[in-house]
């Protein structure tokens, strides 16, 4: 385990110094336009960080939920005329946090299941065998409802279901193409893997038809994402390092690692690096991973023929597609130009009034203890997405699709989700 108490990445003193007070981050800021509360707001948490340094604060329950309602979307950092990391300050509190008030029971189970596959695949499995009792499900939609209350899920939330087999246990862990002289892995995400298998399908089914070879690493656990902006730093050092020495036994073997989710691939590519800032060895490690880490439609937009074999096919004339930009492709990893490309070959594209706001998802306290916060934000998406007469909303993020989902079916919308992967193997097809 490592120590993070006394050793920040950041001071927050000195973020609060290099702040201009200048209020950019204010409009664009998640929780800022939904609650107003000047505290819930980029320059307030910073101030409330260093006063909480200067001894003036005291992290107690009240602050705890004051940061615990920050959605990281990184829109503040986006405008922020010095680039302050004001996502990874939060973070970090949240650590404080963590050890000072503990993480919920069931925040430690879901970290817990995320650091064992096996057990995971089993209670998916059983998730999939007694969620027809539990739940009511919409197969065309890929949402799910419970039908009645339980301490987390209330009822009348939409969320993704179980499949019978997850992604990573229905395919060999080499597929070879006839005469390749490529090769990539697949690195799938967890809710891909369980929950929205057909990505997965997919990226297969278009790395096939490019003729590239295919790893999929049985192995691979969770990128470490939903620990890691909790708060749960043992677990998120746990799912680095295992996830590390695995990829080191076939990273020199592919040309990349291509990843159908930007949350994931946004935090090892970016996050990654960060938390292993003062452990050398494990840094350098990483680093040299991130080199060929690249987001699915990134990879193939730029390292294959794909769109000019999209622009053969006929143009879909059924499907008016708009396109959302999840945080963490956009913001953290430049990616959005490449998805609508491919897209826009087969597809035409209504953009809504603004594709950069963040769809509320917020991760898993947000999603958990104050749902409240991301429907009032899901509507806001939601009303922007109808506006435009769209019957798909796509992102290449899995965090945006049941939060979306959601959102839409809370307005009684007919638009439904679907990842740019599967689209774009649908128009291959």
């Amino acid at each position: 385990m490592v120590n993070y108490l006394n050793n920040k990445l950041y001071n927050y003193n000195e973020i609060y110094n290099d702040c201009l007070k200048c209020g950019k981050c204010k409009p664009v800021c998640t929780i800022f336009n939904i609650s107003g509360d000047e505290t819930k707001s980029p320059r307030g948490f910073i101030d409330l960080l260093n006063a909480y340094q200067e001894g003036v604060l005291v992290l107690d329950k009240n602050t705890k939920d004051m940061f615990d309602s920050c959605f990281l979307c990184t829109n503040c950092v986006d405008v922020c005329p010095n680039d302050l990391p004001v996502d990874t300050i939060i973070e970090q509190v949240r650590f404080d946090l963590g050890k000072k008030y503990g993480i919920a029971w069931y925040k430690r189970m879901f970290f817990f299941l995320l650091r064992h596959r096996k057990i995971m695949d089993f209670m998916s499995y059983l998730g999939y065998v007694f969620q027809s009792c539990a739940i009511k499900i919409n197969k065309e939609k890929e949402w799910a409802t419970p039908r009645f209350s339980l301490p987390i899920i209330k009822k009348g939330r939409f969320l993704p279901f179980a499949k019978k087999t997850s992604f990573l246990n229905k395919y060999d862990e080499e597929i070879n193409s006839k005469n390749s002289k490529r090769k990539v892995a697949i690195f799938i995400g967890c809710m891909a893997n369980y929950s929205y298998t057909n990505i997965g399908d997919s990226l297969v089914g278009i790395l096939k038809r490019l003729n590239i070879d295919i790893i999929i690493p049985k192995y691979q656990l969770c990128c470490s994402a939903p620990a890691y902006f909790t708060g749960d730093f043992d677990s998120t050092d746990y799912l680095i390092k295992e996830n590390i020495k695995y990829f080191e036994t076939f990273i020199d073997e592919v040309e990349a690692i291509i990843i159908p989710e930007a949350t994931c691939s946004a935090m090892i590519k970016e996050d990654w690096e960060r938390y292993l800032y003062n452990q050398k060895d494990w840094l350098q490690r990483a680093i040299k991973i991130k080199e060929k880490i690249f987001m699915a439609t990134d990879w193939l937009y730029k390292n294959t023929e794909l769109e000019s074999i999209l622009l053969t096919k006929n143009k879909n004339i059924e499907d008016i597609i708009t396109y959302h930009d999840p945080c963490h492709a956009k913001k953290v990893q430049g990616v959005y130009k490449e998805p609508r490309a491919l897209l826009h070959a087969n597809y035409e594209i209504e953009e809504m009034s603004n594709s950069n706001v963040c769809c509320g998802f917020g991760g898993v306290t947000i999603q958990s203890e104050k749902y409240e916060l991301a429907k009032k934000a899901g509507k806001l998406k939601s009303d922007m997405i109808n506006k435009t007469n769209a019957n798909i909303v796509s992102a290449e993020c899995s965090a945006c699709r049941m939060q979306i989902t959601n959102s839409l079916e809370n307005s009684s919308s007919k638009a439904i989700f679907k990842n740019p992967i599967e689209l774009i193997y649908k128009a291959l097809e």
